[in-house]
């Protein structure tokens, strides 16, 4: 089988690196010339564990390559699959559809042939029949099928994901669709991976309401665990003891400073929008949208209050500025929250992570990127764990303790043990938990 995936960032990359390896002609298209040759180049526009391996190996298998020619790939596939950014529009927080129509379009223009096109992108519930439109608007005499088949790839985590998932999606009544789908998907059915076959409303739907729920869950966490730092209870504890219950699962239940990244924020506000212009309010996800919002500037009132009440004119170290540890992705990263708030209360910031440094210097002013933590943390009046990179698991407090101004580290990720940190001389303050 051939296939083409329209767009090469996060989502369209790792899908078709990983269609690839199972054995599947692959084309990838971008607009972007220089991102093009960058892979070609073997240089990975994202940072995702083992996806600059997986690309080289099935390139120079020969299934694997990259173009900015959309109608050559597309011409020559048995599906197409539209893998652009869904971004939240500006002003009303809808998702931007206009590259996913753009992609149609051109799709619709270049195919030959009975073709079933795949919306790989997150998008709203009836996008597909939009789609379906805008191609029969351009090619009154197509054949094609409009399927939708969302993605849950986790940054950082995205190739054993699509590798071995919980599960497969895939919205059409089409057999012929079905078929072909069946097909590209047969690796995963030999490992008896559950694939499920539903309308493409329906599909649509589970994408957001797995985030959704997912959102829900985390913000669920963090807000009770501000009720037991009021009640003088554990945090951990409390998410061990419910999450053992299998109803409920222990997944997701980490009390931290907010959720970040490219799906939740836009996916809870876009569902949002939806249910308000279909007259059906969901008061439960407004209100998770919201919590959150609040939660990363309240992060920065948690690090000021450590420091005795103020931060004007203090150096304060920030460990890790992305969303999660194993990937570059800033989008809606607490950190950015947590700096930009410290920063109006009059903070020097000195800061380092692992990878995100480089996309963070686009999205952040006045910050001294420092080439390790421990060269971030010397002189320091505290230092601010905001991603749990491994490599901060680990610290020599001894040294730790050494190199700062004065000893205060303000952990918004529950990596140490209260009752460790006690014997380091180092005022040590966490989330929900007795401290």
């Amino acid at each position: 089988m051939r296939i083409a995936m329209i767009g090469t960032g996060y989502v369209g990359l790792v899908s078709g690196a990983c269609f690839s390896e199972f054995g599947v002609d692959v084309v990838c298209v971008d607009k972007d010339q220089s991102k093009i040759e960058k892979i070609q180049k073997g240089i990975m526009p994202i940072f995702e564990p083992g996806l600059e391996d997986l690309v080289a190996k099935n390139v120079s298998a020969g299934r694997l390559s990259f173009t900015t020619d959309l109608p050559s790939a597309v011409k020559s596939a048995d599906a197409v699959f539209i893998a652009v950014g869904t971004p939240s529009r500006r002003g009303d927080g809808h998702a931007d559809l206009s590259y996913v129509y753009d992609a149609a379009e051109e799709i619709a223009a270049a195919m030959e042939g009975h073709t079933v096109i795949v919306t790989k992108s997150t998008v709203p519930v009836g996008t597909g029949r939009e789609v379906e439109e805008i191609i029969a608007r351009v090619r009154p005499d197509s054949d094609c099928d409009v399927v939708s088949n969302p993605e849950f790839l986790r940054e950082g985590s995205a190739i054993e994901d699509f590798m071995r998932p919980d599960r497969v999606v895939i919205g059409t009544k089409s057999d012929r669709a079905q078929n072909v789908m069946r097909l590209l998907y047969r690796p995963l059915h030999l490992i008896e991976t559950p694939i499920l076959f539903t309308s493409r409303q329906t599909a649509e739907m589970i994408k957001y309401a797995a985030n959704t729920f997912l959102a829900t869950k985390i913000t669920f966490i963090n807000e009770i665990s501000d009720l037991c730092e009021v009640l003088d209870a554990d945090v951990q504890e409390v998410a061990k003891g419910i999450g053992l219950d299998g109803r409920i699962g222990g997944k997701f239940l980490h009390a931290g400073p907010g959720y970040g990244g490219s799906c939740f924020p836009k996916d809870t506000l876009a569902l949002v929008r939806t249910a308000e212009q279909a007259g059906s309010p969901l008061r439960i996800v407004e209100t998770v949208v919201d919590v959150n919002n609040k939660r990363k500037l309240q992060m920065a009132e948690r690090v000021i209050k450590a420091c005795g009440g103020s931060v004007e004119g203090k150096k304060i170290c920030i460990l890790g500025v992305t969303f999660k540890p194993n990937t570059d992705d800033m989008r809606d990263s607490p950190s950015i929250d947590i700096i930009a708030g410290l920063q109006k209360s009059g903070a020097l910031i000195q800061a380092y992570d692992p990878e995100g440094m480089e996309e963070a210097k686009h999205m952040m002013n006045d910050v001294n990127w420092c080439d390790g933590a421990y060269d971030a943390i010397e002189g320091a009046d505290a230092v601010v764990i905001i991603t749990e990179w491994n490599e901060f698991r680990g610290l020599d407090m001894g040294r730790v303790k050494s190199l700062m101004k004065s000893p205060v580290l303000v952990d918004l990720r529950n990596i140490y043990n209260p009752d460790d940190m006690i014997s380091t001389g180092i005022y040590y303050t966490c989330i929900g938990r007795a401290q």
